[in-house]
């Protein structure tokens, strides 16, 4: 006899986190249930599923909108770096996203988290850079970098 069970932990060959699913009752009463990875579908629980889908949309909603200010507060913006640096308008070492990050927050009064910066910011010459700060999944905001030589 199969039962329908809410997983809270994705379980390989069975299902994901949050997703209801149908399995054999030994399966359930012997192993989802005593460790805690599922919990059956009864109307209680699959209204706190549904709260909790609710309230998950209603986060990702805002984070949206959190994001789409930012862009249009950054999207554009430039900030500039003075460096020490040779003739050849090669950098002394190189401005990484630490470096950028503080001077956004000084120039720009925002501060910027380290994951919405690129990973693979090396700047190694003078010159404009376009950096791309991902704020969200899908919205992002281009700053400019202009790097002098001192």
């Amino acid at each position: 006899m199969k039962i329908k069970v809410i997983l809270l932990d994705t379980i390989k060959g069975i299902g994901k986190k949050d997703e209801i699913v149908e399995v054999k009752d030994g399966y359930a009463n012997n192993f989802l249930f005593p460790s805690k990875k599922g919990v059956p579908a009864t109307p209680e629980n699959l209204n706190k599923l549904r709260q909790k889908g609710e309230k998950k949309l209603k986060d990702e909603e805002k984070e949206v909108k959190k994001a789409l200010e930012l862009k249009e507060k950054l999207d554009g913006k430039s900030i500039t770096l003075s460096v020490k640096s040779g003739e050849n308008g090669k950098v002394f070492g190189s401005i990484g996203s630490k470096e950028i990050i503080e001077k956004i927050k000084q120039d720009l009064n925002y501060s910027v988290d380290k994951k919405q910066m690129p990973t693979d910011v090396r700047i190694k010459e003078i010159g404009i850079h376009k950096i791309v700060l991902k704020l969200h999944n899908k919205i992002s905001a281009e700053i400019k970098v202009t790097v002098v030589g001192v």
